[in-house]
């Protein structure tokens, strides 16, 4: 529904990124929300559509790891056509914003990722930056990633990231292999720093927080690990409550308990899908770097068995906080929205539904986080 005159979705649950509201109704004007009442107070000249009985609306949801989709991965089809149909593809299972995530790549196309993502904004409102996994990290924790891409930041690279641009930079390194006061340099410019694919210490990792790193990405997976002596990031991650960590939840990438043990830390969690191109397409292997990529029993590995991002959609993480690690709902949907929008510095005007927020919505049946509708600024 859409036009100029304000409109209504009522549903007898909406959770509004932090309570739940009982039959309720909210008001979208554009694309915009004006209000949130009970469906009782809506306005008699305010046409309402009235979900069916048992239908949750949350906000939508806000993934910061997308590689792909849509049997399209994106380091190998940087553009505006290819983000618009990775982005409806995760549309389908309620995802309203996404970063585009570009793995360890070329300087040129680093370069193409960054304008690809720069044009798609203008159409693609879902679109809300791109995500740069790399290639600033530790061939000891390279993973899936191309050794042979890896290397330390230039000053050329610092200028390109640091040009201003339309939306949000997310860049994934590892502190210790960039020299001193990068980190320092490109959180003044407004970039979000995630710790990733790093050997760094404890020390290394409170330094890099101290210039202004807040994130870390896929927590656990290809990292430090932590030991009694050296506690390293992941120590770090969980004792500040100014942090965030993104959580693959997926049964596959952290065990279900270490994740629980996640959840209790000081730091704030993210559920991230780390999706790569399977997730809403229809072939069974793709490839990454010219290695087959094959996808089977949950999870995408390469030949060696090493992980290749995951084969999961945002609704089956909301599924699998609640199923796996026994969260709330609510608890995992503020994990997809609210918090994503908040380590971004958008919940002003995402993850939330309130006055003034963007009307980025799912409607879902809540048993099995099955997804039935999604808007996006209203549409």
């Amino acid at each position: 529904m859409s036009g100029n005159a304000p409109w209504a979705l009522a549903a007898g649950h909406v959770f509004d990124g932090v309570r739940l509201h009982e039959s309720a109704a909210v008001v979208i004007d554009r694309d915009r929300i004006v209000a949130l009442l009970p469906r009782s107070e809506v306005p008699r000249d305010v046409s309402v559509r009235e979900l069916a009985e048992g239908i949750w609306l949350a906000p939508g949801f806000i993934d910061l790891q997308v590689n792909g989709g849509a049997d399209i991965l994106f380091n190998d089809d940087p553009t505006p056509a290819a983000i618009s149909k990775i982005a409806a593809a995760h549309r389908r299972f309620g995802t309203t914003g996404l970063l585009p995530t570009l793995i360890s790549d070329t300087p040129a196309k680093m370069r193409a990722a960054l304008d690809a993502v720069e044009a798609a904004i203008d159409a693609e409102p879902g679109v809300l930056g791109v995500h740069l996994e790399g290639p600033f990290l530790s061939r000891e924790k390279a993973g899936i990633h191309d050794p042979g891409l890896l290397r330390p930041p230039s000053p050329e690279d610092e200028e390109l990231l640091c040009k201003p641009r339309k939306g949000r930079i997310l860049l994934t390194l590892a502190p210790e292999e960039t020299p001193p006061g990068f980190v320092a340099r490109l959180a003044r410019s407004g970039i979000r720093l995630s710790l990733g694919h790093s050997m760094a210490t404890y020390a290394q990792t409170k330094a890099a927080i101290a210039q202004g790193l807040t994130g870390f990405t896929h927590l656990f997976n290809a990292m430090r690990p932590l030991a009694a002596r050296e506690p390293g990031p992941i120590a770090a991650a969980l004792e500040s409550a100014e942090l965030w960590y993104g959580l693959i939840v997926d049964g596959v990438h952290v065990d279900p308990a270490v994740l629980r043990l996640a959840l209790r830390g000081a730091g704030r969690s993210i559920l991230v899908t780390d999706a790569m191109p399977p997730v809403g397409g229809q072939r069974g292997s793709f490839t990454l770097y010219g290695r087959k990529i094959t996808v089977g029993d949950r999870r995408c590995t390469g030949a060696d068995g090493t992980l290749a991002g995951a084969v999961l959609d945002m609704a089956s993480a909301v599924r699998n906080s609640v199923e796996l690690l026994g969260v709330p709902l609510t608890d995992a949907l503020r994990f997809a929205s609210a918090h994503p929008a908040s380590f971004l510095g958008l919940d002003h005007v995402l993850g939330r539904l309130a006055p003034g927020c963007r009307a980025d919505i799912v409607a879902f049946e809540p048993k099995r986080v099955d997804v039935l509708a999604t808007w996006v600024a209203g549409e």
